[in-house]
This record gives structure tokens, sequence and C-alpha cells, in this order.
């Protein structure tokens, strides 16, 4: 048998691609958008790519099963019932199905979404019984998968169908069996995940803080908060039900003059600053968001901006350009009309008006908050960053508080934001600017310098 786990860094996804090569077959699990690298791999080791399987419709990432179709032929196959508009087999829970000398049984795990389903995978060469289990969105290693994205309406029996697949359904599995998930670390579809990208039923029954839990306090637990919904989760869920189209189809790179952009912006299109925060403080195209190109790059598009929005890139090199549109079509923001060719000197040259944002230091911070310079300073991080240490007298407001309820605050008077290392502080920042407030200043490498330099902070 084959195997091979694939690993979208910063989101956290997770597919797998699974196939014999004496019959020369494989299949995908939960492939990600960009589909290259399966083939590829598929190629090198003399097998074609027959089936693509889904453990459920996903929310964070526009699924690449589409790719896989149109490029390799591949058939699509959901459990059973699951709500998908577009042609697909389907199979039923208790189903198994041969890839040479691969087996896989089918194992219907509700509770994150009600289709999910878990895969048992067994390599007929060495056991005829199962040798792992891909649990998708239903068991992460240490953590399990969020019961919400279903909708309000649903999340009593989601998770109800949760507690019943992870104890009486995957609780029941051997100990040895190992677990591969659809997530790890960086995913917004669990509370707190592993980096570990795998582990076994045993030791999460025993190490997993989920699995120790009452029924009752499971329930309590699980109808409480839950992190925030980036914007983009009802859309990509959409474009997966849908069908996602085909990545050709998507417009390609094209050149934009400081002109061009300009008109689109007038048009309503977004200009999304992908360069560091250092790059987007000295000089930025006014009412740009800055989102500097990261691994975590993906999330924060989605957390920000509107799934809908016509896009227009600034780089900071040219070949950035195809790293963030990978990432963007990752989450379906295929909306890219385009980037600012010859970067923010271009629109200087251009003669048109230039944004500034203010990186404060440490120690100037430090001594602007003795003298009250400041309007309002705000610490946009989460909750349990917050508590964890922070700036006395520094007002929590998170981020995705920001988003949909800017301060109430005179626009002309100075204000600092404040985050972790300051890519999210330039965020908020850019957001601040862009709803009118023109005195906006950003902590430079937010607590993470305040803490190095010796600052105090409380809890």
């Amino acid at each position: 048998m084959f195997f091979r786990q694939f690993v979208v860094e910063g989101m956290g996804c997770l597919s797998y691609l699974i196939g014999c090569p004496q019959a020369r077959v494989a299949c995908v699990v939960d492939p990600k958008r960009d589909v290259d690298d399966y083939i590829e791999v598929a190629r090198q080791y003399g097998m074609k790519i027959t089936h693509v399987f889904e453990t459920h419709i996903h929310a964070d990432h526009v699924s690449g099963n589409r790719e896989l179709q149109e490029r390799a032929g591949a058939e699509i196959y959901f459990m059973e019932g699951t709500p998908v508009e577009f042609p697909h087999g389907e199979v039923s829970d208790g189903e198994e199905m041969s890839l040479g000398n691969v087996g896989l049984r089918f194992m219907k795990t509700p509770g994150h979404t009600p289709h999910l389903m878990s895969i048992l995978v067994t390599d007929r060469t060495r056991a005829e019984e199962p040798w792992f289990v891909l649990t998708g969105d239903c068991l992460f290693v240490g953590d399990v998968g969020r019961p919400d994205l279903a909708g309000e309406e649903l999340l009593e029996e989601q998770v109800r169908n949760l507690y019943n697949s992870l104890h009486h359904k995957l609780g029941s599995l051997p100990d040895s069996m190992e677990i591969y998930p659809a997530h790890g670390e960086g995913s917004l579809c669990g509370k707190g995940m592993s980096s570990k990208p795998s582990s076994t039923i045993g030791f999460e029954k025993r190490a997993n803080p989920v699995f120790s839990l009452s029924w009752e306090d499971f329930h309590a637990e699980f109808t409480g908060s839950f992190p925030e919904r980036p914007k983009s989760f009802a859309h990509i869920i959409s474009t997966n039900k849908k069908g996602p189209p085909l990545l050709e189809k998507c417009p390609g790179s094209r050149y934009l003059s400081p002109r061009q952009v300009k008109e689109k912006m007038g048009e309503g299109a977004v200009v999304l600053d992908t360069r560091d925060s250092a790059a987007f403080g000295g000089a930025h195209i006014p009412g740009s968001i800055n989102i500097g190109l990261s691994e975590k790059a993906a999330n924060w598009v989605g957390m920000v901006i509107d799934p809908e929005a016509c896009l227009i890139l600034v780089v900071q090199h040219p070949w950035d350009y195809e790293a963030i549109c990978a990432q963007l079509h990752r989450i379906g923001y295929d909306r890219i009309m385009g980037y600012l060719g010859g970067g923010i000197i271009s629109w200087q040259e251009a003669g048109y008006h230039l944004g500034k944002l203010c990186q404060i230091s440490a120690q100037e911070l430090l001594d602007r908050l003795k003298t009250g310079y400041y309007q309002a300073v705000y610490d946009v991080r989460t909750m349990q960053e917050y508590k964890s240490g922070h700036i006395e007298g520094v007002e929590h407001f998170p981020l995705s508080k920001l988003l949909d309820n800017p301060p109430e605050l005179p626009k002309d008077k100075p204000i600092l934001v404040i985050c972790g290392s300051g890519y999210r502080g330039n965020i908020a920042a850019s957001l601040l600017q862009g709803q009118g407030f023109s005195e906006v200043h950003s902590l430079a490498g937010g607590m993470k310098a305040w803490k190095a330099a010796g600052h105090p902070v409380v809890v």
C-alpha cells in the first residue's frame, strides 16, 4: 500500500493519497484545491487517481475534487445523503470498497456535519483488519470537530451525534488503531489541535480532554462559545455544495497600471496589500487592507474580506503574486483582478496620494502612555491572549469585533492598536484607516516586542 499525508501549512488542512502501486490505482481523500502534487506523486509511483473521497462538505477550504475529476478522470464520492448539487457517487455506512490491495470501509460519524464519514483503511498485503482510520473532522489530535457549523437549529442534534460518534463508533475501535484527521494545528474547525499530524485511538481516549467529559459536561462545553466564524465559511460551504469552478476558468495573472488600479477602486475593488508591516507602514495605497503574505494569510483574508470582493493585490516581489493567489483560491476567493505592476513605487511615481501607518516602538509607547498621548489604545488579540498578559490600562477590542463595530471615537484623534507580534495590529490599523480614522498607529512587534523590552504586563 502507498500512503502519504499532504499538509497545507498555516491553514492546517490535511489530505491523503492512498493507493496500490501493484494495481496502479489510487484515491485522494479531502483534496486541497491545487492538485498538482497529488497527480505528480501518483505518476511517480505508476498509479492513476481513480477516486476522490470527501469526508464531508468542508467549510474552511474549497475542494480540489472537480480538478481531479477533470484532470485525472477520478470519480467523486460522499456519504449518502450529503447535500451536494453536482454529479457524484455515494457510499453508505458500513460499505466496503477495494483499490487493489487497499481495503476501504466507510463509517458515518456525524457531529461536525450531519453526513460526516470516517474511512477505515486496510493494507491486505499485511493483515485483514484495518490499520488506520481517516477521521475527517470528527476526531482531531487533541481536539474534536466543532458542531456549530451546520446551523444553530441543528446544534443540539449535532452535539449528541458528535458524542455518539466519538464514544460509540470511533471509541469502539482498537486502541492501537492509528488516526489521521482532516485538520491539524492552524485550522479554524476546532479549538486546540495539536501540531502532531497523527495519533492513535487509545492515546486520544487517554489524553484528549474531550473524551473524559461526561455527557452533561460535553453538552455544556459544545453548546457554549466557539471560535469566530470567518466571513469565508458560508461562501466556501456554498461553493463546495455547488461544485468548485475549475481553476483554469479563474482570471489569470494580470499586470495593472496605477491608473487602472485607481479606476477599479472607484468601482468598488478592494486592494489587498500583502507586504510586511514595515513596508506597508512606510507607504501604501489609501484604503488598502494589510494582510502580510504568510502561511496563515488565507485564514485572515477569510476573516476580514468579503468573499465576493473583487481583489487587487499589492505584492513585495512579483513571485509573491502566485503564492498569495494559491492561498486565495484555496478559500474560494477567485475574483482576483490582478496586481499593481511595479509595486508601490509605480503608484508613488504616478503622483497619487500615499497612506502611511506609523509603527511605534515599545519604548515610544511606554513614554506616550505616561503622557496620555493616545485617545485610545486597543489590544486586538483574543480574550485568552489578553488575559495571559496585557499592558495595564489598555482596552481589549478583539479584531473580530472591530470588523463590524468600529470604535465610537473622534476620527481625527490618535489611536494605537496592539497584537501579539504586529501582524494582526497592522490588519486592524489598516481597517481603522479604511473606516476614516486619520491618525492610527501600530505597536511594532506587538506584545512580543513589549515583553522583550522588559516592560510590565498584568494578568
